[in-house]
């Protein structure tokens, strides 16, 4: 029996040192096979994730332009509100300016008319004579014609 017992005793220790054996290999072991998972996650994951990181610093760089061009805008914006007194010292400088050209017309068309309508020229319009031709004559009438057309532009210029 003592020799059935050490068998027994012998199989026992046997599977004992096995499992302890096999126990230190895995814990010994576990380190480096935690190592190389982390070092396959790492090479899989760090390029998508740099990439990502240079993504967002170019978003981030694009989006403060934005905020820029925002920000400039506004500020566009509220400058001419405040322009808004310049605008209708304008709006009113225009609305004087084409009233004073109309009333320019308008004097311009009077003197025309005026002009138009001198006696000499209405009593010439209606004497219709046939004068022999004297040299001498035509000069003088020509002459008084012109004081006469003179006189009568002096007095209209006058009374207005």
């Amino acid at each position: 029996m003592t020799f059935n017992g050490d068998s027994d005793l012998e199989n026992k220790v046997r599977k004992a040192t096995e499992r302890i054996s096999e126990n230190m290999h895995i814990v010994a072991n576990e380190p480096s096979l935690a190592f190389y998972r982390l070092q396959e996650h790492v090479r899989k994951a760090l390029n998508p994730m740099v990439d990502r990181r240079v993504d967002v610093n170019n978003l981030h760089q694009e989006l403060q332009g934005h905020c820029y061009d925002i920000e400039y805008a506004v500020s566009a914006i509220k400058l001419m509100s405040k322009a808004e007194d310049s605008f209708k010292n304008i709006q009113d400088n225009l609305k004087n300016a084409i009233f004073l050209k109309q009333q320019l017309k308008y004097e311009e068309s009077r003197k025309k008319r005026i002009d138009g309508n001198s006696v000499y020229k209405r009593l010439s319009a209606h004497i219709t004579l046939d004068l022999p031709e004297l040299p001498e004559l035509s000069d003088v009438v020509r002459e008084t014609a012109n004081r006469v057309e003179s006189m009568m532009s002096k007095a209209t210029h006058s009374s207005n």
